[in-house]
């Protein structure tokens, strides 16, 4: 039983030796985004991928020993890490890359490796490739699977934020994530946006963001759309589900050239632009397949909304689609969301 144990833990903190002789810490391959964050084992990760329209945000919970990742308030990636054990803790707050270097060593310990390395102090604490035990053993450092830590640092860009969150420290949506972006991804602040008002069907703010890409989210636990302008939230609408005992499923689209035929069956008199779905880590749905009417059909949206969404839909804006609750505080128990894909179309 020992051997298997050392085994397995072999495998998921010290997987192989790269060509360099630097370690490689993790899987190799992204889980299927089905599972939820909570069934990641140590090392394991999901990563959708990143069409890099909108900001990036990366949200670290030193409670769940787990980070977040948000393009434009949409969640991209997940995965599990470990951080600063006793007498090194990783400091909680808001923070900024200052620098990055794929190959870099510790200046502090005996220049042990620290691949993929994203600096956010200027005494020692940076994102990077390392151990992941399952439970906090770093010098103070968040420690990423070298896969992951490697999509990180491919996307992520000079100044991007991150927050690192705790119990205790930090806001209840900050500690535990879910498929809404808890922050605003320009300042790291939390992103307390209100829930509707009784009777009221939705709200349409685009003048707090009046310019960049554009990205949308669907929850049928939550029966809301929600509006996502350069990774802030412009508008949110109820939406009845038809046949809600049938699930929506977990999927990603994303808007292609040209209409479906016939009628728009959310607006009448207009046309619905082409949704094309995007392969996602361990989905179904054949990439490239077209959304079909009879799936449009099972979503009302109040017609005001509709039409004041229906300009924005330009080539490459992303849908996430759910069944899954957006909040924490909408579950009542706290249940996971998957994470999605958001690929760029093809040229």
């Amino acid at each position: 039983m020992s051997r298997s144990l050392l085994a397995l833990a072999l495998a998921l903190t010290l997987s192989a030796t790269a060509h360099s002789g630097v370690p490689s810490w993790g899987a190799r391959e992204s889980s299927p985004a089905t599972l939820t964050p909570a069934q990641l084992k140590p090392g394991e990760w999901i990563w959708g991928g990143d069409n890099r329209a909108g900001p990036l945000a990366v949200v670290v919970s030193l409670t769940e020993q787990r980070a977040y990742v948000y393009r434009n308030g949409i969640p991209i990636g997940v995965t599990t890490v470990s951080t600063g054990r006793k007498g090194y803790e990783t400091p909680t707050g808001v923070f900024t890359i200052l620098q990055k270097d794929k190959d870099h060593r510790s200046s502090k310990y005996n220049a042990a490796p620290m691949p993929y390395m994203q600096r956010l102090t200027w005494d020692g604490v940076a994102l990077h490739a390392g151990g992941l035990p399952g439970y906090p053993e770093s010098h103070g450092c968040v420690h990423l699977p070298s896969e992951f830590a490697r999509h990180l640092f491919d996307s992520s860009n000079m100044g991007m934020t991150v927050v690192v969150s705790q119990e205790g420290k930090s806001p209840e949506d900050i500690v535990h994530p879910g498929a809404l972006s808890p922050i605003d991804p320009h300042t790291g602040a939390e992103a307390a946006i209100p829930p509707l008002e009784n009777g009221q069907k939705y709200r349409w703010r685009p003048e707090v963001s009046t310019e960049g890409p554009v990205s949308i989210l669907l929850s049928g636990a939550d029966q809301r759309v929600i509006v996502y302008r350069n990774g802030i939230e412009i508008g949110r609408s109820r939406v009845l589900i038809r046949n809600p005992e049938k699930p929506l499923g977990t999927h990603a689209y994303i808007v292609k050239d040209g209409f479906l035929p016939g009628d728009n069956p959310l607006l009448p008199g207009t046309r619905m632009p082409n949704w094309s779905a995007i392969g996602i880590p361990g989905g179904t749905d054949p990439s490239g397949m077209l959304l079909g009417p009879e799936t449009i059909d099972r979503v009302v949206i109040p017609h005001d909304f509709v039409s004041a969404v229906l300009p924005l839909l330009s080539p490459g804006v992303v849908m996430l689609v759910t069944d899954s609750h957006m909040t924490e505080e909408s579950t009542g128990g706290g249940t996971p969301v998957q994470v999605l894909d958001s690929d760029p179309p093809e040229a």
